[in-house]
């Protein structure tokens, strides 16, 4: 179901007197910076999600607190909004099925599909004629027994319910490969031959239901143990040609899914001169996310409109102008490993730097690697932007970078 216009501030459809209602799907930090883009447009919001402290659930209008499955729950998501969003790309699909039979749904749920699935996300990359690395797929003994030996080193990685590093295993040898794939159960996986990287990189575009798509300026990341833990944001970041070729990228996997709202793209960076880098070319794609991103986070202090703007925008059929960006920009994750035996970060020191925006996701249990907040510094040049970080990240214990 493609979308219509959805006002700002207009009374809604559901004669209960209320303004425009958009949905959202999950309820962690995303969903919580989408419905506050939201709100501050002038919509009413809904979040359902089965958590009952779930970050965006304490702060939408309404929070429905069920299974993503439970029909009662879907129905109550249905009546109360006009279209539909989600905040992660493990919402059941079949979930969006039945919401987008009623309501605009954005994304849509095939995309959503394609995105949970390695073996489909995989396939459609191919299609898209975007370079990946070098694969295999395994769901079987056959399968894994033939494995091409050129693959090894690589990651084996659960086709579906990764995330942050979860179900990935790095194998250096076949008989590791077989410990790898029977440790997680045996379950379809992907290995990818692991590639000499020089860097990473992410692209957001955001595509509205006429096909309409605009872009951030791609990204540069640093993850630690499969977490992002650094993003890196102005024009020196990386060589413009590579900059302009992920974005060509990016926007082409968004028009061959046929999406509409905010996907991430993310991207390796070839080590030069590497003998991968004269087969694949210096990008390939590592993934996509159907959602806003850790990455962009920095997009609600740098840019004129955030990535959570656009995706307000998309689903509600608002024009999409291309967002710009007006400072430089170094983004830190804030993990509950900060929270040194429960002891709160001295922020009132970090907050003493010029530039700096802390962002906490309302989230009560700091668990070592869980995403607790980000921490943007904004600048005049990269150099400044980057200084200031290291000296907020030594404050706060986060390694340099």
């Amino acid at each position: 179901m493609s979308g219509s216009v959805l006002l700002p501030g207009a009374i809604g459809l559901n004669g209960d007197g209320q303004p425009t209602t958009l949905g959202v799907m999950g309820g962690g930090q995303l969903g919580r910076m989408f419905v506050q883009a939201a709100q501050i447009m002038g919509y009413f919001t809904v979040v359902l999600d089965p958590d009952v402290i779930s970050p965006a659930g304490l702060v939408s209008h309404h929070h429905i607190q069920t299974d993503y499955l439970d029909p009662q729950g879907l129905v109550q998501l249905m009546q109360r909004c006009a279209a539909i969003t989600t905040e992660f790309e493990n919402v059941p699909a079949g979930a969006l099925v039945t919401l987008g039979a009623a309501r605009p749904t954005a994304p849509s749920a095939d995309a959503v599909a394609i995105a949970q699935d390695r073996i489909q996300e995989k396939a459609h990359l191919a299609r898209s004629g975007v370079p990946v690395a070098p694969y295999a797929v395994i769901e079987s003994a056959a399968d894994l027994a033939a494995v091409a030996d050129d693959l090894l080193p690589g990651i084996l990685k659960t086709a579906r319910l990764g995330y942050d590093g979860k179900g990935q295993v790095r194998v250096g040898t076949r008989a590791e490969l077989a410990a790898a794939w029977k440790a997680l159960k045996g379950v379809p996986c992907v290995l990818e031959k692991m590639l000499p990287l020089a860097a990473e990189c992410s692209v957001i575009v955001a595509r509205g239901w006429t096909g309409e798509c605009v872009h951030f300026a791609p990204q540069r990341n640093l993850h630690r143990q499969g977490i992002l833990a650094v993003t890196q944001a102005y024009e020196e970041n990386m060589p413009l040609a590579l900059s302009q070729q992920a974005v060509v990228a990016a926007k082409k996997i968004a028009e061959e899914l046929h999406y509409v709202g905010v996907l991430c793209v993310e991207f390796f960076v070839l080590t030069e001169g590497s003998p991968e880098r004269a087969s694949l070319g210096a990008l390939v794609v590592n993934e996509m996310a159907p959602r806003p991103h850790n990455s962009g986070h920095y997009t609600l202090d740098a840019c004129d409109l955030s990535q959570f703007d656009l995706q307000v925008r998309t689903l509600a059929g608002l024009p999409l102008v291309q967002p710009r960006q007006h400072s430089a920009a170094v983004m830190l994750n804030l993990l509950g490993d900060l929270w040194v035996n429960g002891v709160t970060p001295r922020w009132d020191a970090v907050l003493a730097l010029p530039g700096v925006h802390l962002h906490l996701y309302g989230k009560l249990q700091a668990n070592k690697g869980r995403k607790m907040g980000h921490l943007t510094v904004t600048a005049a040049s990269a150099v400044q932007a980057n200084a200031i970080a290291l000296q907020a990240a030594s404050l706060l214990g986060i390694e340099a970078f």
